[in-house]
């Protein structure tokens, strides 16, 4: 794949790095449309590389922002135990507020950049999709995607500001993220135009991550295709 490391100014002043991926051929011109691809607790590891080598390959020009750089920058964790708990511990101290903004720069960076082509999305995962959330609420995307997202039915009072499309993934069998909540999205979000929520049944936490045991093959590639069709839909 044709990717490298950036930096990316922060509103606040300094600089964060964001891993890029780029659609093939773009040596030759081509441009893709844009991609915010947002982290799990764990950083930018070689997984999310791997998901945004994957969307570059499907012609998406992709920038992974390094979230927790105002603690520890290029956190790179695997999944056993002590790294969970250090994620857990990143997660547990990040200023969800800087975030976001470090994401509506990442947004603008992506979109100032020649290979993209113009329309922005978002994409998160766990953490990443609660964030890909208030993107749709505060970055100026035209389009969120949001996997298993823990603690939106927290959030829901940013709704409103809404107004681009979402997408939304839950697992079926989620252990973090109760019925309860996803009723709660589900309530808050019905007969909403541009709003799809799907429920893969028997599907645990973390079910599109291949480096994890949580893996189910046939819900990450349905969800793709599913997100394929909602991005080609929406920022094409």
């Amino acid at each position: 794949m044709n990717s490298r490391w950036i930096d990316i100014k922060a509103h606040d002043g300094g600089s964060f790095k964001g891993y890029l991926s780029l659609p093939h051929h773009t040596d030759k011109g081509v441009k893709g449309p844009g991609i915010v691809l947002i982290q799990e607790i764990f950083g930018v590891n070689a997984h999310i590389q791997g998901v945004a080598d994957q969307y570059a390959s499907d012609g998406y020009t992709v920038l992974a922002p390094d979230l927790f750089w105002r603690m520890q920058p290029m956190v790179d964790l695997g999944y056993g135990p002590d790294d969970m708990q250090k994620g857990m511990g990143y997660m547990q101290k990040m200023d969800f507020a800087a975030g976001v903004k470090d994401l509506a720069a990442t947004v603008a960076a992506l979109r100032g950049l020649p290979e993209c082509s113009g329309k922005v999305a978002s994409v998160g995962y766990c953490m990443g999709g609660m964030l890909s959330y208030l993107c749709a609420a505060n970055a100026g995307v035209d389009a969120a995607v949001c996997y298993y997202a823990g603690g939106i039915h927290t959030k829901l009072e940013e709704a409103g500001k809404i107004k681009c499309p979402l997408l939304f993934h839950f697992a079926g069998n989620d252990s973090h993220i109760p019925e309860s909540a996803v009723a709660a999205v589900k309530k808050t979000f019905a007969g909403r135009e541009g709003v799809r929520i799907d429920v893969y049944p028997g599907a645990n936490h973390g079910f599109n991550c291949w480096d994890r045991a949580a893996y189910n093959q046939q819900s990450a590639a349905l969800a793709h295709g599913r997100s394929l069709s909602f991005l080609a839909t929406t920022i094409s």
